[in-house]
C-alpha cells in the first residue's frame, strides 16, 4: 500500500512503550540490586553502619526489595507482556496513551514509595508497604494495565489466545485482588500520610501472608512463566514441548497457589488447621511447578546445541533450572518439621534469592537480550559481553545461595542445640559470630551479580547507540511474524 508524504505510516505495534519499560527495567535493576549489596555489606562489615538514619538497614531493606521486585521485575513484566500480547495477537496495543500513563504512573509510585522508605513513612507492617496514597496510585495504574491488556486481546487478528497471555491475565487479576484487600486502610485525613489497617493481630498476619506468598505465586511466578512460555520457544526456534501440559500447568498453579501462604505461620497463634492445609497444598504445588519446568526445558528438544552456542538460551534454561530448584525447596520448607529449623534464619533469605535472582532475574535478562535487538531493529553490540554477564550472574547466585544455606542451617541448628543440662548450648551472639563468613560470601556474590548488570547496561546502551547511528534502524513497522 502506498503512503503519501503527508500521511506518515502508522507502526503495526507500539514498541515505544516497550522500549521505555525495558530501559527502566535495567535502571531499577541496578538501583535495587546495588542497594541490596550495600545492606548485605552492612551485615558483613558493621563499620558500614553509619549514624545516618536514611541509610540504615531498616530503611534501605524495603527500598531494595521494592526496587528489585516492583522496579526491576515490574518494569520487566510491563515490557514483556506488552511486547508478547501484541506479537501473539498481531494487533497494536489498545488504549493509545493509556500505556504511557501506566509507565509514568508505575515509576512515579516507585519513586514516591522509595522516598517514603528513606524518610520512614510506611505502614510499618510485615513488608513495610508504602502508605495509602501510593497504594491508591498503584491500584489505578493496575486497573488501567488490565484494561489495556484485555482490550488488546479483544482486538486480536488471531482466533487463538496464546498460553503466555493466559498467565499474564491471571497475574494481573490476582495481583489486583491481593493489592486491594491487603492494603485496606483508613487514612487519618486526605492530607495525612498516616493510615490504619483494617486488620490487626492474627487476622493481619494471615492477610499479609495471603498477600505475601501469592505475590510470589502470581507476580513472581505466573507472570514470569508467561515470559518463559514466549521467549524460550522463540529463542530456541522450536514450538512449546507440550501445549496441553502448559494449560494443565496454568490451571493447577492458579488454583493451588491461593491456599499456601499460611505455611509461613507455622507454630504461631493462628489455628493449626490453616497452616496444615497450606503445607498440604504447598506439597501439591510441586507437581504443576515441575511440569512447567520440564515443559520449558524439553522445548529445547532437537536444539540442545544452543546451550553451547547461544548465551541468551543459557540465561533462559538456567532460569528454568533455578525455578525447578526453588519450587522443590519451597514445599520442603513448608513442612512443619523443616520449617521449625529453617524459618527466621538465613536459609529463608537464601531460598527467596534463589528464586528472585536465579529464576526471576535470569529469565528477565534473557528475555531483554532477546527483545532489545528486535525493538531497535539492530544487532547486539557484543555477544561476548552477554557471555561475561551470564557467568558473572551465575557465579554470583551460587555464591549467594550456598553462603546463606550454610548460614541459615548452621544458625537454625545452633539455636536448637541443648547441653547436657537442658540449657541452650549457644548464645545468640555465638550464632552471629558463626554467620560472619557466610555473610561476607553473600555480599561478594551480590557484587558479582551487580557487576553483571552493569555489563548489561553498557551492552544495551551501545546497542541503542548502534541502532540510532543507522538511518534504517529503529523501524518496527509491519512485522507480522510471531
Amino acid at each position: 500500500m502506498a503512503h503519501s508524504a503527508a500521511a506518515p505510516q502508522v507502526e503495526q505495534y507500539n514498541y515505544d512503550i516497550v522500549k521505555k519499560f525495558a530501559i527502566m527495567t535495567i535502571v531499577w535493576g541496578i538501583v535495587g540490586m546495588t542497594t541490596g549489596v550495600y545492606i548485605a555489606s552492612e551485615l558483613a562489615w558493621p563499620v558500614l553502619n553509619f549514624d545516618i538514619a536514611q541509610i540504615t538497614f531498616g530503611r534501605l531493606r524495603p527500598l531494595h526489595t521494592s526496587g528489585v521486585i516492583f522496579g526491576f521485575g515490574g518494569n520487566a513484566l510491563f515490557a514483556t507482556s506488552f511486547y508478547i500480547v501484541q506479537r501473539t495477537s498481531q494487533a497494536r496495543l489498545w488504549g493509545g496513551g493509556l500505556a504511557e500513563f501506566c509507565f509514568w504512573g508505575w515509576n512515579a509510585a516507585l519513586i514516591i514509595a522509595g522516598i517514603g522508605y528513606l524518610i520512614g513513612i510506611t505502614q510499618a507492617r510485615e513488608y513495610a508497604e508504602p502508605e495509602w496514597y501510593v497504594d491508591l496510585l498503584i491500584a489505578i495504574v493496575w486497573v488501567t494495565y488490565f484494561i489495556i491488556y484485555v482490550g488488546t486481546i479483544a482486538r486480536r487478528s488471531q482466533p487463538h489466545i496464546y498460553v503466555a497471555n493466559w498467565f499474564f491475565i491471571a497475574f494481573i487479576l490476582a495481583v489486583a485482588l491481593l493489592h486491594i484487600f491487603n492494603n485496606l486502610a483508613v487514612p487519618l485525613s486526605f492530607t495525612s500520610t498516616k493510615s490504619y489497617s483494617l486488620f490487626s493481630g492474627a487476622q493481619d498476619a494471615m492477610t499479609q501472608w495471603w498477600y505475601g506468598h501469592n505475590a510470589v505465586g502470581f507476580f513472581l511466578t505466573a507472570a514470569f512463566l508467561g515470559m518463559m512460555y514466549y521467549f524460550v520457544p522463540k529463542q530456541a526456534g522450536r514450538p512449546v514441548y507440550s501445549y496441553r501440559l502448559s494449560i494443565v500447568h496454568f490451571w493447577a498453579l492458579s488454583f493451588m497457589y491461593m491456599w499456601v501462604g499460611t505455611h509461613h505461620l507455622h507454630w504461631t497463634a493462628i489455628p493449626d488447621w490453616t497452616s496444615s492445609l497450606a503445607a498440604a497444598f504447598s506439597i501439591l504445588l510441586l507437581m504443576p511447578s515441575w511440569g512447567g519446568m520440564i515443559n520449558g526445558i524439553m522445548t529445547l528438544s532437537g536444539a540442545w546445541d544452543k546451550l553451547r552456542t547461544d548465551p541468551i538460551m543459557m540465561f533462559l534454561i538456567t532460569s528454568l533450572s533455578f525455578y525447578g530448584m526453588s519450587t522443590f525447596e519451597g514445599p520442603m520448607m513448608a513442612l512443619k518439621s523443616v520449617n521449625a529449623l529453617s524459618h527466621y534464619t538465613d536459609w529463608t533469605v537464601g531460598h527467596v534469592h534463589s528464586g528472585a535472582l536465579g529464576w526471576v532475574a535470569m529469565v528477565s535478562i534473557g528475555s531483554l537480550y532477546h527483545m532489545m535487538p528486535r525493538l531497535w531493529n539492530t544487532t547486539m553490540y557484543s555477544i561476548s559481553l552477554i557471555y561475561v554477564h551470564f557467568f558473572l550472574a551465575t557465579i554470583g547466585i551460587l555464591l549467594y545461595i550456598t553462603a546463606l544455606w550454610v548460614s541459615g542451617i548452621g544458625q537454625g541448628l545452633m539455636l536448637r542445640a541443648f547441653d547436657n543440662f537442658g540449657n541452650l548450648k549457644y548464645s545468640f551472639i555465638e550464632t552471629v559470630i558463626f554467620m560472619e563468613g557466610p555473610l561476607i560470601a553473600r555480599a561478594v556474590g551480590g557484587m558479582f551479580f551487580v557487576t553483571g548488570m552493569l555489563f548489561m547496561a553498557y551492552n544495551m546502551w551501545m546497542t541503542i547507540i548502534l541502532a540510532k547511528s543507522r538511518p534504517e534502524s529503529g523501524s518496527s513497522v509491519a512485522i507480522a511474524s510471531t
